[in-house]
């Protein structure tokens, strides 16, 4: 058994600068306990529920995972001196969140107070609260 303050972390991520302060924060406290950090990009499938035409469905499709990419390369770049693993989930975003800590042993998840705007804002509804409501850890929600 290890001393740490926290074993696992991982931090919710929707690639936005308003999340910035967020991984940051993830990140500084996965330096400082010397923790196994994830970066989880969740996919939102609701947004393909309303959707008609498998062309619109692939084509957006592609977007999203470009950008889920590119967030999670940007945590990457930000995380020297961290034990860091990245990784996709598709689904409803808290749901995912919370199913991800609970299978893999997270101590503690580090989400934002406000992601995207706008259309996107709307789908999600507040993650962050969900979160805190149901997860299995400890939340650090920042602002």
């Amino acid at each position: 058994m290890t001393n740490r303050l926290f074993e696992k972390i991982l931090i919710a991520t929707d690639g936005s600068d308003r999340n910035r302060a967020a991984v940051e924060e993830a990140l500084q406290i996965g330096r400082v306990c010397g923790s196994a950090v994830f970066a989880a990009y969740v996919i939102d499938l609701s947004a393909f529920e309303s959707a008609s035409a498998d062309v619109v469905i692939r084509d957006t499709w592609v977007v999203i995972q470009r950008e889920a990419e590119a967030s999670l390369a940007r945590v990457r770049a930000r995380a020297g001196g961290v034990n860091l693993e990245t990784v996709t989930l598709e689904g409803k975003p808290a749901a995912e969140i919370v199913r991800f800590a609970a299978e893999n042993g997270i101590d503690l998840i580090v989400i934002g107070t406000q992601g995207k705007r706008g259309f996107e804002r709307l789908l999600l509804g507040s993650v962050a609260e969900q979160v805190v409501r149901l997860a299995p850890c400890k939340v650090l929600v920042v602002k």
